[in-house]
């Protein structure tokens, strides 16, 4: 890339001078010719541009010895750039090279005939409005001698080559150095990603300024930022899953040991125990492809019209034997009416089955657990809301979090797997509404899950 940036560099340095060299030696040309042409070396420019200002305002010659006379006596009023040499003696032709005016004679008014082919060959055309109207024709040629003049030519020219090599070389000596500071944070972020594809996630690279190299460098450092949060995440849960798989594994290994030594008689009350592992496996390993299909956008809903309170006393329904076994009391408080929900209704069910699976196993006994739907214009939201200790501040930012526990030890007697707010959330997100949480002013903790109509 050094040497593509430096060749780049190069061929528009070489582009720009010999353009630049090009366009100063026409224009040069082209000026001097115009100077020469209209008498700038002998000195007659100022009085051609006097005439010509002369015949567009008269649009005749008649008259015209009177300018003459003014350029003879000082040049007064003879225009921009100033009179020509006073003492020099001019004639003045007209376009069919009659003589009208010689500054030699007596009122400047000469015999009447042509002018020579010599005189035509000093003459100056005076032109206006692209129209030859006279001539100028100065006692001395109105240019310089042809090999002077080309000599003029190759001095300014060799002047032009020269400051354009000189320019070249700096602008390469230029291009080098910017060439290398410019790539240096290039290669910095070059070397970090070869670490970075060779495992080392630690890499990141200083960022300065705010051009489009620096937003690289800020891109480059959120994602290695992300892959190592990832790797993170990802060696955490596989260190959960062996965990969480190894306790019910251990509880089957150690009741068929039991069986196998003669312990425990083979009954189907020592077959309890491991039939009820046997389903927390069984769950698991379903929260686990749930989750995995989420992950990979591969969860299918089945999505219809629902009547979202009627899902909700159904599922309130079904969780009243559980909290009534634990002196527990689950109230709905509901609109009289409520938008058709386009959702999958199996879905919802489960996220509403576990965020009351889960305030069941956080409200203390002769607890109250409150499920309230609100209908607003586009959107629905449903609360649970129990009277527990809340949760703790420190686990809020986690709480969505796989195999996260703030009490472990409950939560594996109680038999949940830690997956079941991060499916209610995964499902939340694929209905295309969010899943939060908080805790109540008044105490105990309240889920929101909002789902947009329609």
């Amino acid at each position: 890339m050094r040497l593509r940036l430096f060749l780049s560099f190069l061929l528009l340095i070489l582009i720009t001078t010999l353009s630049v060299t090009f366009l100063a030696r026409w224009q040069m040309n082209v000026a001097l010719e115009r100077f020469s042409s209209r008498g700038g070396f002998a000195g007659a420019e100022a009085l051609v541009t006097s005439l010509e200002n002369y015949y567009y305002t008269n649009q005749t010659w008649e008259g015209v010895t009177s300018l003459f006379q003014t350029h003879k006596q000082g040049g007064q009023g003879m225009g921009p750039g100033g009179p020509g040499p006073e003492n020099e003696t001019y004639l003045l032709a007209d376009p069919s090279n009659i003589l009208l005016v010689d500054t030699s004679q007596v009122n400047f008014t000469p015999s009447p005939r042509e002018i020579t082919p010599e005189e035509q060959e000093r003459a100056i055309a005076i032109r206006v409005n692209r129209k030859i109207v006279g001539y100028l024709i100065p006692a001395a040629r109105p240019g310089l001698a042809p090999p002077i003049e080309n000599g003029l030519l190759t001095v300014i020219n060799r002047g032009a080559l020269f400051a354009t090599a000189i320019s070249g070389v700096l602008a390469v000596i230029l291009a080098l150095i910017l060439g290398y500071v410019l790539l240096r944070p290039v290669r910095t972020l070059t070397q970090a990603s070869a670490a970075l594809g060779a495992g080392d996630l630690d890499q990141r690279v200083p960022v300065e300024g705010d051009d489009e190299i620096a937003h690289l460098g800020r891109t480059f450092n959120l994602m290695a930022e992300s892959l190592q949060q990832s790797q993170t995440r990802r060696k955490a849960m596989t260190a959960d899953i062996a965990h969480e798989l190894r306790t019910p594994l251990s509880v089957q290994r150690a009741n068929l040991e039991a069986i196998q030594d003669g312990i425990y008689p083979l009954t189907p009350e020592s077959i309890q125990p491991v039939y009820e592992q046997t389903l927390l496996l069984e769950r698991l390993v379903d929260d686990l492809r749930t989750l995995a299909l989420a992950d990979a956008g591969e969860l299918e809903l089945i999505k219809t019209e629902t009547d979202i309170l009627g899902l909700v006393q159904r599922v309130v329904e079904q969780f009243q034997p559980h909290a009534k076994s634990r002196n527990q009391t689950i109230s709905s408080t509901l609109p009289p009416s409520c938008a058709i929900v386009e959702a999958d209704p199996g879905r919802v069910e489960q996220i509403l089955g576990n965020l009351l699976t889960n305030a069941i196993r956080h409200t203390p006994e002769d607890g109250q657990i409150t499920v309230e739907v609100q209908c607003a214009s586009g959107k629905v939201q449903l609360s649970v809301r129990d009277t527990g200790p809340g949760i703790p501040e420190d686990s809020l930012p986690y709480l969505f979090e796989r195999f996260y526990r703030g009490d472990r030890s409950r939560s594996r007697v109680e038999g949940g797997t830690g997956l079941g707010l991060s499916i209610a959330r995964r499902l939340a997100d694929a209905h295309g509404g969010k899943l939060e949480a908080a805790n109540y002013p008044t105490g105990g903790a309240v889920f929101t899950l909002t789902l947009p109509v329609g």
